[in-house]
């Protein structure tokens, strides 16, 4: 996977999910439903736990084809803010 961490600009999000309160393997799956309901191009914020969901969750994105546009550590610094970009459709 791509490290990216806290980029300059904040792209806005279409969509959000809150999957602090989960544990993997939900974690994506939950992510990976919010995603198929989204249009190609459209961004996601995932708010998600360090640890095994902030490894897996972009690593399973990403692998799907989907972009990871950053990955922000909040105050609280036991949850972190991924966002993610839909893959768009393959002509």
């Amino acid at each position: 996977m791509t490290e990216v961490k806290n980029k300059d600009k904040e792209t806005a999000a279409d969509c959000f999910i809150d999957i602090t309160s989960d544990t993997c393997p939900m974690t994506f799956v939950k992510t990976k439903l919010k995603i198929e309901k989204m249009k190609p191009g459209q961004v996601l914020d995932v708010l998600l736990n360090k640890g095994e969901p902030l490894k897996n969750v972009p690593l399973s994105a990403q692998e799907l084809g989907h972009t990871i546009l950053s990955i922000t550590p909040q105050e609280s610094g036991s949850t972190h803010l991924v966002q993610i970009k839909k893959k768009l459709c393959k002509s």
